[in-house]
């Protein structure tokens, strides 16, 4: 029987993993017990949080609540998911908490069911948020930070090397389109989680920080509306003078594709960006394919710019009909290619260094 019930539970969690592809599969229970479907939140920026009523971060509704009052205008959703897993610090009935929660801090963000995020009786929501963006530590230069580490590391010495939520007001950023975008611990300062909020609800911040390198596509060539909708992008970007001195080539024959697919990330389509030979205009080719990626990514798409391949393609017997099918102007050469379609992988960003950024005043 134990085994029997051990199998099913390997069944459900199954089934979990497969259904739940994007957040908007998950379902979770409001504060009436009735089921709500996360996407009827499709196209807000969410941010949401597991909260306690006896915490030492409660006072975070305070700061929660403004935010929702500065930003739920522009698109910003709270959703609050009381949990009594760290401490007991939840220890009422989710009327007693909302009650408690409105009376003290006046909080008119949707308040969820009480749940686990941890453990065999989990939120299958957790489990999603904790599998896309894992711990990260805290700020141990932080006394806040030091002591919730301290804290933490004697319970469990590795403690930090598993995705569980760590303690109460854990939080995740959640874009417009599903993406889980960042983690917060409960020490983070509300002022950092602000800006974020803010580059996710303005859609041209939103998109520079969502753009990736994609290695992977699906086998779906992309619409060519979509394809000329990139190239005005690309077009529309500065140049010396207006000058405009580019040449863009999309391909679109998959049997031209086919000669150097393997050479271009196995991507459908791809998009080749020439300039004058002697170099001049190096920089101004250079915006124009920014402005096309940015294009790219706001529609769906994935891109990846290379010069790694260049040469083959303009030197190798196997790329003579895609080399002749280019048309390169006289005077001109071919300076970099974008590989670009539907991506088949979600790769995480990789860190900035933002201390090469300094302020002259």
């Amino acid at each position: 029987m134990k085994r029997l019930t051990t199998i099913c539970l390997l069944a459900v969690a199954s089934v979990l993993s497969v259904s739940a592809q994007n957040i908007y599969d998950i379902k979770v229970k409001d504060d009436a017990g009735k089921d709500v479907s996360l996407s009827d939140y499709k196209g807000k920026v969410l941010l949401i949080v597991n909260t306690a009523t006896r915490c030492g971060f409660t006072p975070q509704y305070k700061e929660l609540e403004a935010l929702y009052e500065k930003y739920r205008a522009e698109g910003l959703e709270i959703l609050d998911f009381p949990c009594n897993q760290f401490g007991q610090q939840a220890p009422g009935s989710i009327e007693e908490i909302h009650q408690f929660c409105t009376a003290n801090f006046a909080i008119q963000f949707p308040q969820f069911d009480k749940i686990d995020v941890n453990g065999a009786n989990e939120s299958p929501l957790f489990t999603y948020l904790k599998a896309r963006k894992g711990f990260s530590g805290f700020d141990t230069t932080d006394q806040t930070g030091k002591f919730m580490d301290n804290m933490l590391r004697k319970q469990d010495a590795d403690y930090d090397k598993k995705s569980d939520i760590k303690w109460n007001f854990t939080k995740f950023l959640v874009s417009r389109d599903g993406r889980v975008v960042k983690r917060y611990e409960p020490t983070e300062k509300i002022s950092n989680i602000e800006a974020d909020i803010c580059m996710e609800l303005n859609p041209v911040l939103s998109t520079i920080m969502a753009r990736r390198s994609v290695r992977k596509y699906m086998d779906k060539p992309v619409e060519h509306e979509k394809l000329e909708t990139v190239a005005l992008a690309g077009i529309n970007a500065p140049s010396a003078r207006n000058w405009q001195n580019w040449a863009v080539r999309i391909i679109e024959d998959q049997k031209l594709m086919a000669d150097v697919k393997d050479m271009c990330r196995n991507a459908p389509n791809l998009i080749c960006v020439c300039a004058p030979a002697d170099g001049r205009f190096d920089l101004d080719a250079g915006l124009l394919g920014e402005n096309m990626m940015l294009a790219a990514q706001s529609l769906g798409l994935g891109t990846c710019i290379q010069t790694g391949p260049v040469s083959f393609l303009t030197t190798d017997e196997k790329a003579k009909a895609f080399r002749n099918s280019l048309d390169i102007p006289e005077g001109y050469k071919l300076l970099y290619i974008i590989a670009i379609g539907y991506p088949d992988e979600q790769p995480d960003a990789r860190p900035r260094d933002a201390s090469k950024v300094k302020f002259i005043k």
